[in-house]
């Protein structure tokens, strides 16, 4: 195994510990965080992508790309769709089988261990491949062919991206590297929109939004008094900066894309 994905494993499964530690603590609060900790559903991206599901997914084959602990497969799962979700952390993968069995969905569910890069999943095997921000932890040219693949004609791709332009955001990215809340491959490899050009060699794009710009300087004061509002308020203003300021959109902290297979 490739030493970059070694590290990677270790990074996540060292996560998914610590997450098991906070659940036999009786931390109820943190099931709809991502494994950073962070309330996801605060986030207008996080919203959006969530909205788009029901459209996607339902009574469909999705595969959960990356899956870490669940947090999305199991919301496809209640909504009908037939998940298969894969990662390379076992621990994580404990995790999301527990998360499964608790919401009622176990059944729904086929969480495998397996390298995203050389999935062994058979061609055209998808209708949906939902990407919750795993493609940091790839090498891509790998990956989005490997995607593509395992879609059916006319499948989609739905994804939810951190943006790599914004200087501030990779200074915070670099610190973190330091203090090893990331690998430095995943540090050094999140989404540009070159990528984008190079996803279009499989894909026709037919949607892509971008979200958080000003709203990221309020996101750690959110549990101040005040704080979550002014966050959302600042949502709002971002919205009408990006479409007032195409540019700007680069600078966006998340994006959200909907991609449908050539």
């Amino acid at each position: 195994m490739e030493e970059r994905k070694a590290k990677e494993i270790e990074h996540y499964d060292e996560v998914a510990r610590a997450w098991q530690d906070r659940l036999a603590r009786g931390e109820s609060n943190i099931k709809d965080r991502d494994v950073a900790g962070v309330e996801v559903m605060l986030m207008a991206s996080y919203r959006h992508i969530y909205s788009l599901l029901p459209r996607y997914v339902t009574g469909k084959d999705v595969l959960d790309y990356g899956c870490g602990h669940g947090m999305h497969a199991v919301p496809m799962a209640l909504l009908g769709a037939r998940v298969t979700g894969i990662d390379l952390s076992e621990e994580s993968l404990k995790l999301a089988r527990g998360r499964a069995e608790r919401e009622g969905v176990a059944d729904k569910i086929n969480f495998l261990q397996m390298d995203c890069e050389a999935p062994t999943l058979k061609n055209g095997s998808f209708d949906v491949v939902f990407d919750g921000g795993t493609f940091s932890s790839l090498d891509t040219s790998r990956a989005f062919p490997e995607i593509a693949r395992v879609l059916r004609p006319g499948g989609f791709l739905i994804g939810i991206e951190t943006l790599g332009h914004n200087p501030l955001a990779n200074f915070k990215r670099w610190l973190n590297k330091k203090r090893g809340i990331r690998t430095g491959w995943a540090a050094e490899h999140i989404l540009k929109m070159s990528d984008f050009e190079t996803l279009k060699q499989y894909f026709d794009v037919t949607e892509a939004r971008f979200f958080h710009f000003l709203s990221m300087f309020a996101f750690p004061f959110r549990n101040l008094p005040g704080g979550k509002i002014a966050f959302q308020i600042l949502d709002r203003v971002d919205n009408a900066l990006f479409t007032a300021l195409p540019p700007l959109r680069k600078y966006a902290f998340k994006t959200v894309f909907v991609l449908k297979k050539k």
